[in-house]
């Protein structure tokens, strides 16, 4: 009986010291579990099949922040668009065709640490500030009122705050999570959700969005589960819409048929 005893208190403490490791490693690895981006040299000759000019952000600590105008032929406005957690620009290169298409540029941030752009995200604030500098620098050269600001999956929490505090045409949601700390209590439920630095509230930002917004999520996405947008829909205005996609996994958001038809007709 009493080894019994004595092996539950070490299968307890046992237990115990995995779960105190489970959470030091998500608290101090945050950035590598968020972002997953690949590193491209400086002085790295991108090469795409449509006109397009390299663009260099500086951020507000002196970072340069690499950015790529897909141009169309006759431009009628931009996309301003922010890309998921992954990769760099490059992998966005079929994704902006889709825009250029339609007649719209198509401007594509990378990330602190992704692609060509130095150093590397260490805050949720710095993510939000770097996005807001590359939107800032965009509007130069266009009238607000002909950007449409489109976010797909880690992309989506920083477009929605963009949206909220700009004049934009139009807010467009690919795989939008409801919240980092929702993410979470999904996913690791065991895990307290005041270790988590990155919040992301997609909804807060949502109700403060002048400009319409058009979710569209795949109902089988298997990385951000399809209720997020059901839940963001919940502080949604009259005028903004969540569109489902049947069948459609996390990838190749951007040239679902129903979704570029949506796209045809409304712009």
């Amino acid at each position: 009986m009493k080894l019994v005893v004595k092996i539950g208190k070490w299968l307890l403490i046992l237990v115990v010291v995995l779960y105190i490791s489970a959470c030091s490693y998500l608290y101090f690895q945050q950035e590598s579990i968020l972002f997953h981006p690949t590193k491209l040299s400086a002085d790295y000759q991108f090469d795409f099949a449509v006109d397009f000019e390299e663009k260099v952000i500086v951020g507000q600590d002196g970072t340069k922040l690499s950015g790529v105008l897909f141009k169309a032929d006759k431009s009628k406005g931009l996309v301003f668009y922010l890309h998921g957690n992954a990769g760099d620009i490059t992998r966005c290169e079929k994704d902006a065709y889709v825009y250029t298409k339609l007649g719209y540029d198509c401007f594509v941030l990378d990330y602190r640490g992704f692609g060509k752009s130095e150093g590397k995200i260490i805050s949720q604030n710095q993510f939000y500030t770097d996005v807001e500098i590359a939107y800032d620098s965009l509007c130069e050269h266009y009238n607000e009122s002909d950007i449409i600001i489109l976010g797909y999956s880690i992309g989506t929490g920083p477009a929605a705050m963009l949206a909220s505090e700009s004049n934009a045409n139009h807010l467009i949601l690919l795989a939008p999570y409801y919240s980092m700390v929702d993410m979470m209590n999904n996913q690791y439920p065991f895990i307290p959700s005041y270790f988590l630095e990155y919040k992301l509230k997609t909804y807060e930002f949502i109700p403060k969005v002048k400009s319409p917004i058009s979710i569209f999520h795949g109902d089988t996405d298997e990385i951000i589960y399809y209720g997020a947008s059901v839940k963001l829909k919940e502080h949604f205005n009259s005028k903004d819409e969540l569109i489902t996609l049947p069948g459609q996994t996390h990838v190749g958001m951007n040239q679902n048929p129903i979704f570029v038809e949506w796209l045809r007709n409304k712009f």
